[in-house]
């Protein structure tokens, strides 16, 4: 009896380890794809337009997307040396698709100095990020900087400007597509993300007759 009792004891006790040990790995498993999942590039093939997708373009102004630099497209640190890191997907797979469907302009609160030293290296001789505007283009207004998008052009409806800042479109809030501000997350598809949408706007008339309906978003 006592034997017995002994063996089913061991017998619970190994199933103790083991079930612990079992679940250990699982989460460890869990953990690993999520990994995986997190760094796995966001694809977006680009298709040939149907007739009517191209009969629908010609009929429409080509959009502008304005784009700020800092926690947008980069973000910088100084450690006596200014070392600018890279969002990703900036470039190639962001920048250069969407370049296909819009005429870029970047659009930074950041000195000029700064700012085009930037542009010049996201650029890279492409010649895509041509125009720019910088601090001296934007209005200082309770202490934030404010873009003014009419000074990129005159006609809105046809600018979009993503910028991870409220207060630098308050002004254009139905222009604009908000993002997270990045800080060297190397896992972040934020941009990749929104390549779909980017694509879907261009056949629009009026942009702010989508954007404008994703104000919501504007306040998380």
């Amino acid at each position: 009896m006592l034997k017995t009792r002994q063996c089913l004891l061991g017998i619970r006790t190994f199933l103790g380890v083991t079930s612990r040990i079992w679940g250990f790995l699982l989460y460890v498993l869990r953990k690993h794809l999520r990994t995986i999942i997190q760094y796995q590039t966001v694809r977006y093939d680009i298709l040939p337009l149907s007739p009517v997708s191209r009969n629908r373009l010609c009929s429409l102004k080509r959009k502008i997307l304005v784009l700020d630099l800092d926690e947008t497209l980069i973000h910088s640190h100084h450690d006596g040396v200014l070392r600018p890191t890279v969002r990703a997907g900036t470039p190639p797979d962001f920048i250069l698709k969407v370049s296909q469907w819009y005429e870029l302009v970047v659009f930074t609160a950041s000195m000029e100095i700064y700012g085009s030293a930037v542009a010049d290296k996201l650029d890279n001789n492409r010649e895509i990020l041509k125009r720019r505007y910088y601090r001296q283009h934007c209005t200082l207004e309770l202490g934030s900087y404010i873009k003014d998008l009419s000074v990129v052009h005159g006609d809105l409806s046809s600018i979009v400007i993503l910028d991870n800042s409220p207060g630098a479109y308050r002004n254009h809030p139905d222009n604009a597509i908000p993002i997270k501000s990045w800080f060297s997350d190397p896992s972040d598809t934020a941009l990749l993300n929104l390549i779909p949408m980017l694509d879907a706007l261009r056949f629009t008339a009026d942009v702010r007759s989508v954007l404008s309906r994703n104000l919501h978003q504007h306040r998380l």
